[in-house]
């Protein structure tokens, strides 16, 4: 058939769509013989409901199915005949003044953007680097010594210091009246570690069992209690139990209780060596990657589609909603989120998108299924049995899926990386880590 497509703004289109109505009463007329051979009615044997009937109950909504069906089939070719690459779903609206015999409707849709990418030469890429040093592994094993600790009563007569799990009775108020969540019995914390206010923490710190102390402590603007946020309470406090903490040495037998095949300290380092250099490698790809990204879109020209923008802020709100119920919000499936929240995001997401796309069409970039096994294989390697994590991956389209993704963008990243001005920078295992250097 003929194709009509008119240019509305930007990305939108309009085709006028053209349907004879006898087409569609045939269609209709079959589609009501069929549901007659099997339909159940009151009064009515199997098979033996006569047409009117059946019509009567049924004539509407097996037309609308027809018609929704024919309009589609018809948009889907006319789009395909136009060479139009549509994005979204058509808004159609029946339209006066058809034909005799005939049916007209207007689908207004829009289409994916030409997507021009500017002269990566000329990109800036920060390319940052880092290394696993001792330090890293000492570090490691420290983490690992804590979580392994045991206590031991402190004498009567020692005070509580840093590293100390203490057992404590407090009890909080606010203009006299006791808040909730401020008062507990018999409730045990590490001295400092962070797990309590640095006011609470310090009024500890120094007390022998049986001691007490009042002290203010303010609670910050951003407190996760609302009802206390940007409040002063005065606490009581009174110390019952000290525990010091002792840490397993760095041995043999250490070495052999984390599962060390060799069991020997130089074994467990090789170890932890092997899984900080496997995660530094996965941190320094996702940063750089974030780098390569940020080039591409300053270097790209496009305008983005709405359905798509829409569709993708559709899909943060129900994440966001998801992440609300999980933490046990009450009602969280009915919270109201203005899609502001989400634009920048879901513009930013698509756009990237776009760009990645049109990126690895041209440049053949696409995941090889050397690659995908070659990643898969990586990222199955720090499980103790990695040929179970393989199977996992590969008995599941959508986790290959999920894969694939990740192999194309690390395509893309090493293609930009090699056509980019790259600029190498050096950091520490701290700050990629994002920890305190």
């Amino acid at each position: 058939m003929a194709v009509t497509v008119e240019n509305l703004e930007k990305l939108e289109r309009k085709i006028t769509l053209s349907l004879p109505v006898a087409s569609i009463q045939t269609e209709v007329d079959s589609r009501l013989k069929r549901l007659a051979r099997t339909v159940k009615m009151d009064g009515f044997r199997p098979g033996k409901v006569p047409m009117s009937v059946v019509a009567q109950r049924y004539g509407y909504s097996v037309q609308y199915e027809v018609m929704n069906d024919k309009v589609g089939e018809a948009f889907a070719q006319a789009a395909n005949e136009a060479n139009l690459r549509v994005a979204g779903q058509p808004r159609i609206t029946e339209k006066d003044g058809a034909p005799e015999g005939e049916v007209s409707f207007d689908a207004v849709f829009e289409v994916f953007p030409e997507v021009k990418i500017g002269d990566l030469k000329t990109a800036e890429v920060e390319k940052v680097s880092a290394e696993v040093d001792d330090a890293a592994i000492d570090k490691t094993l420290d983490i690992l010594r804590k979580q392994r600790r045991t206590f031991a009563q402190r004498a009567k007569d020692a005070g509580a210091e840093d590293g100390d799990r203490v057992t404590v009775d407090f009890e909080g108020k606010i203009d006299g009246e006791t808040f909730s969540g401020g008062k507990a019995e018999d409730f045990q914390f590490l001295v400092g570690e962070g797990q309590m206010l640095k006011e609470f923490e310090d009024a500890v710190r120094g007390l022998k069992s049986g001691e007490s102390k009042t002290f203010p402590l303010a609670f910050p603007e951003d407190y996760h209690g609302k009802d206390v946020a940007g409040k002063t309470a005065d606490f009581l406090v009174t110390v019952k139990k000290i525990e010091a903490a002792h840490l397993p040495e760095v041995n043999e037998q250490f070495a052999k209780s984390l599962g060390i095949a060799d069991g020997t300290v130089d074994g467990l380092r090789g170890d932890i060596r092997t899984n900080l250099e496997r995660e530094v490698k996965f941190r320094l790809q996702a940063r750089n990657k974030q780098a390569v990204m940020d080039a591409l879109v300053s270097k790209a020209e496009l305008d983005l589609p709405n359905a798509s923008v829409q569709a993708e802020i559709g899909r943060l709100r129900e994440s966001a909603l998801a992440d609300l119920k999980q933490r046990g919000i009450k009602d969280a499936d009915k919270a109201e989120i203005p899609e502001d929240v989400f634009r920048p995001q879901a513009e930013r997401r698509v756009r990237l998108g776009l760009v990645v796309a049109e990126l690895v069409k041209a440049n053949k970039l696409e995941a090889s299924p050397e690659q995908l096994k070659a990643h898969i294989d990586e990222l199955a390697a720090s499980y103790e049995k990695p040929e179970d994590v393989v199977r996992w991956y590969f008995s599941d389209r959508n986790r290959l899926a999920d894969v694939e993704a990740v192999v194309i963008e690390n395509n893309v990243t090493n293609f930009v990386l090699e056509t980019a001005k790259v600029n190498d920078k050096n950091i520490s295992f701290d700050e990629l880590m994002g920890a305190q250097a």
